[in-house]
């Protein structure tokens, strides 16, 4: 490396080159997205400068129009797309161009199946950026200096895209960025300035900052302003397309799909800020990352402030993209100013409530995109019926399940659904916590609400604990789990029935109990079941066996709880556990009939080398004959 231009030869992190890769053979249909996704950088980079200016004015020295030109060489086969924004040091040009500074890269690889067109979709979900430029390049420089330093200290950034790219120092006078694309030999039309003006009207038109388009050789060699260079955000709605919010949302994400729905929005008054907010249509590789950065865009007085300000919406709508423009907030805000300001507690009320209302107009709008929606973000939705109790039944009407109604697996049915189709008597919801649906829908807690036509939900996602405690009730009607004792049915057995019916059985209860004192706390008749022997059932203060292994696998440590067994005295089974005279063959058979109890609800045994050996046992006294079959 030399001392004095400072160059040297790094490799990319090895996310980037498998990056580049796929992007190279698989994007060959999008290829000009590569334009929309450089103007963006360039108009986020003015966006900086702007904001960084207003506590430090000389940044922006003699040079006060911030604009965006775009320079095309026919004959050299070059575009550059050039700025005077913020720049970048040399640090920032390797950690910028060298890596991807995103969480979820990871899982972003090993969706990649190697089918061009799914793993396209992948990268429009994960977003390409700066790397886009080898989709139609075969060399891509990038000379840059940082608004306030000296010229010496500018960088020149180079690469091929194959593996590793070079760095050295320049001296170059004007603050900003220029990324230069040497073209493909089959790339020439992005080198046509009639080609790159009809891009930039398509994806670029709403860019606050001009964009202006240059070409060699053309009889005009001054600069032309081809985008209108007006905040799509601050244009009345009657004048916006469907098509230029759309677009405008793809520059705003990266990403390559058309949102679900948006809302566009002014409020005057008191408060006047404007509001443009989209519902993509997938969800990006980090959303379950409750860390990750997230927020919508900020501007105060159309100064750009943040790009992701989290305050203005609860984290379970963190999937929600957009802008807000305010005219009240002070320009000199921070993070800090932000949680405090009284103002913002207003609109991120206001906000938090139209996307809901954007959520709810599509539920009803009767086509696939609220489940489309639901697929992608229905479980974080969720997440709101806990942490907001203020809009706790506007999220109620939002929810999605799967029931023993449906008949599938799929969650399309809302709480209102379930409502209408109940009994005029019927004063509950009924449910079941499971880990998946096969095992929900096959629970012997079940037997008894199929036999009377009750209808339960199928619940198996992760949150599904939490969320029953937070929702407790919908139109009046409690939330009740299946598989908790004392389950209450409609013009059903009371209390004083259940006490006579084990009464009825109290030696073979007591006897079984004996037989598992270790492993249950007590043993009762069933009125659930129908078809199976038994089940288990937790007490009412007990945790759900899916919470406790939840909180176990995450390392939490949970008081020790033993379940209650209830058993089907109709049941054959149970018919020959209560003849049995042998006492060692008693208590093994009591064992068995635990643990396929505790496999039925998908509970994993404490020891399966003890449930072997008894069920050997079981079948070789069978097949010597000490016992009937």
């Amino acid at each position: 490396m030399s001392e004095n231009s400072k160059r040297e030869t790094l490799g990319f992190q090895t996310e980037v080159r498998q990056l580049l890769q796929l992007m190279i053979h698989s994007l060959y249909s999008n290829k000009e997205i590569f334009l929309r996704e450089l103007i963006s950088n360039a108009s986020d980079a003015a966006d900086k400068l702007r904001f960084e200016a207003l506590a430090s004015p000389d940044l922006l020295g003699d040079d006060t129009e911030l604009s965006v030109l775009i320079e095309v060489d026919k004959d050299k086969r070059t575009l550059s797309v050039v700025d005077n924004g913020i720049g970048m040091s040399r640090e920032e040009l390797v950690d910028n161009l060298g890596t991807i500074a995103r969480s979820g890269t990871s899982e972003f690889l090993e969706q990649m199946t190697g089918d061009k067109k799914h793993d396209a979709q992948l990268i429009g979900q994960f977003g390409v950026g700066f790397y886009s430029s080898f989709i139609v390049a075969d060399q891509v420089t990038v000379e840059t200096r940082r608004a306030g330093s000296p010229s010496e200290e500018s960088v020149r950034w180079e690469s091929d895209g194959k593996g590793e790219f070079s760095i050295e120092t320049i001296d170059r006078a004007e603050r900003g960025t220029r990324v230069t694309l040497h073209l493909k030999e089959d790339e020439t039309e992005f080198a046509e300035s009639f080609r790159i003006e009809s891009l930039i009207r398509k994806y670029s038109d709403h860019i606050a900052f001009p964009v202006s388009l240059t070409a060699e050789g053309d009889d005009d060699k001054e600069p032309k302003v081809v985008n209108s260079a007006t905040a799509l955000w601050r244009r009345p709605r009657s004048e916006v397309s469907d098509d230029e919010y759309k677009e405008f949302y793809k520059y705003l994400t990266h990403d390559f799909a058309d949102p679900l729905d948006w809302s566009h929005n002014r409020v005057e008054g008191r408060k006047e800020y404007t509001s443009l907010l989209f519902i993509p249509a997938a969800a990006p590789f980090d959303l379950w990352n409750r860390d990750a950065p997230r927020g919508l865009k900020l501007y105060v007085q159309r100064v750009f402030i943040m790009d992701e300000a989290e305050q203005f919406l609860p984290l379970y709508l963190r999937f929600v993209k957009g802008v807000v423009d305010s005219s009240d907030l002070p320009l000199n805000v921070s993070r800090e100013l932000l949680q405090q300001n009284p103002e913002l507690v207003s609109m991120r009320t206001a906000l938090t409530r139209r996307v809901l209302d954007m959520l709810a107009k599509m539920a009803a709008s009767g086509t696939d995109d609220y489940k489309t929606f639901w697929g992608q973000f229905g479980q974080v939705l969720k997440e709101g019926v806990v942490e907001d109790h203020a809009n706790k039944d506007k999220l109620a009407k939002l929810l999605r399940f799967a029931t023993t109604h449906g008949g599938t697996d799929a969650q399309d049915q809302s709480l209102e659904d379930y409502v209408g189709r109940a009994a005029p008597e019927q004063d509950k919801i009924y449910y079941i916590l499971a880990e998946n649906y096969a095992t929900a829908v096959a629970s012997p807690h079940l037997e008894k609400l199929r036999e009377r036509g009750l209808e339960v939900l199928l619940l198996t996602d992760r949150i599904d604990p939490w969320l029953v405690d937070g929702l407790a009730e919908y139109e009046g009607k409690a939330l009740v789990d299946v598989a908790r004792t004392g389950l209450d049915l409609p013009a059903g057995e009371d209390a004083a029935d259940q006490e006579k019916i084990n009464e009825e059985h109290k030696s073979l209860l007591e006897k079984i109990k004996g037989a598992l004192s270790e492993r249950v706390d007590d043993v009762s008749v069933s009125r659930r079941l129908v078809d199976s022997p038994a089940c288990v059932v937790s007490a009412d203060n007990d945790l759900s066996p899916q919470l406790r292994r939840m909180l176990e696998a995450s390392g939490q440590q949970i008081p020790d709880a033993k379940p209650i067994l209830e058993i089907n005295v109709g049941h054959p089974l149970v018919t020959r556990l209560s003849a049995e005279s042998d006492e060692g063959r008693f208590d093994d058979l009591s064992n068995i009939v635990l643990d396929h109890a505790l496999l039925a609800e998908g509970t994993q045994l404490d020891s399966p080398a003890e449930y072997v050996q008894r069920m050997n046992k079981l079948l070789l006294e069978i097949d010597s004959g000490e016992i009937n079959e």
